[in-house]
């Protein structure tokens, strides 16, 4: 977690709870190499899609964020994210995309933000 700008210690409770959940749902083979960082650009970036996609609305005064129901076409939101994490020249993979929305997921079930 050296490697990590954001300071943890700043960050809202729940907003810290999520993204430790986060990483430490990935398997250490796949999260090598990963910051905290990068989850959390992964997690911006899937936010921004959904709000391409008229799934997410965000009050620009409050910053608040409405989740619309709809459905997510994973494959190509893991396509948005990896192409922008590659123009970003982060050395995100795929697979760590995947598990990141995968993890998000069931934290967000876990949470009662989701159905399953």
């Amino acid at each position: 977690m050296a490697n990590d700008s954001i300071e943890l210690s700043l960050m809202d409770p729940e907003e810290r709870e999520m993204l430790e959940y986060i990483f430490n749902a990935i398997p250490a083979a796949d999260r090598n190499g990963l910051t905290h960082d990068d989850i959390l650009f992964v997690l911006d970036l899937m936010d921004d899609y959904l709000e391409e996609q008229g799934l997410l609305k965000v009050d620009e005064k409050t910053g608040e964020m409405e989740y619309l129901d709809g459905d997510v076409d994973e494959t190509e939101q893991l396509n948005y994210v990896l192409e922008a994490a590659r123009d970003e020249k982060r050395n995100i993979t795929s697979v760590q995309i995947q598990l990141i929305q995968d993890a998000e997921l069931q934290y967000g079930i876990a949470k009662g933000y989701y159905e399953e």
